[in-house]
């Protein structure tokens, strides 16, 4: 009987929707975390009448045909790149894009990762590091006898140096952009890597046409809506449980036919 692998399709992609949504939740205090949604679409169909098909000699052609359907799977899991509520911190090498662009981050393998995450630290060295002690690109150093540390919305950062009178401009941090940000992927840490989908960076200063402006003492929160979040865990929740009692109907009816009487 069909309906028992239809059925067992809806509960699986019903499943996977309740793990997107669980590490949804999970990431809702996750500084520059993108939550993810689940896409979906019907499988192949079998055709018992083909539609448009001749019925007759005299070329009368069927209006509409029977087909049956073969489930569902899961299309992809696409992130949202929303705007995520930012919240102070009254930390001075703390950073939040405003806008559009990423952060860029060098990996210790070589490699350039990106991230809106800008919850950034000073090395022993004074350079501006992930969390990881990854370095920010373009690489920002902060001589230790300085003061006063600012990164205003274009990225220049500047700080006072020793005694002089007036403040000493130490760099400037730019922001990536991507054609298709969504296609971004993610390796955790609340980083991202290129891919032929996502396109090459756009590399510019922060406040240039199309990008985004930083905001110092500010931190970037996940874009997860707790509300629309437990919404759509219900709705998994009764869909699975919908196509659950789809497969015991049909096991009973499997039954019925089977057991003599």
């Amino acid at each position: 009987m069909k309906a028992l692998h239809i059925a067992a399709s809806g509960m699986m992609a019903q499943e996977l929707n309740v793990e997107l949504i669980s590490n949804n939740i999970a990431n809702m205090r996750t500084t520059g975390f993108k939550r993810q949604r689940a896409d979906f679409q019907d499988l192949l169909y079998q055709d018992l009448r083909r539609v448009g098909t001749s019925t007759s000699e005299s070329g009368n052609i069927l209006p509409t045909g029977v087909q049956i359907g073969s489930g569902v799977r899961t299309a992809a899991t696409p992130r949202i790149m929303s705007q995520g509520t930012l919240s102070s911190t009254e930390k001075e090498t703390d950073v939040a894009v405003r806008g559009e662009g990423f952060f860029r981050v060098l990996m210790p393998d070589g490699r350039t990762a990106y991230s809106r995450d800008g919850s950034f630290e000073l090395d022993a060295k004074g350079t501006l590091v992930t969390a990881d002690g990854w370095t920010v690109e373009p690489a920002i150093t902060v001589p230790s006898n300085s003061t006063g540390l600012t990164i205003n919305a274009q990225g220049v950062v500047q700080a006072t140096v020793g005694n002089a009178s007036s403040p000493t401009t130490l760099g400037q941090i730019q922001l990536a952009r991507f054609i298709n940000k969504s296609g971004l992927e993610p390796i955790g840490n609340n980083l991202f890597l290129e891919t032929a989908s996502s396109g090459a960076p756009q590399v510019a200063s922060p406040g240039d046409e199309g990008y985004g402006t930083l905001l110092q003492n500010q931190l970037e929160q996940g874009n997860v809506n707790s509300v629309s979040e437990i919404s759509d865990l219900i709705a998994a929740q009764r869909a699975y449980e919908m196509n659950s009692r789809v497969i015991r109907a049909a096991d009973e009816m499997m039954s019925a036919s089977v057991t003599p009487k």
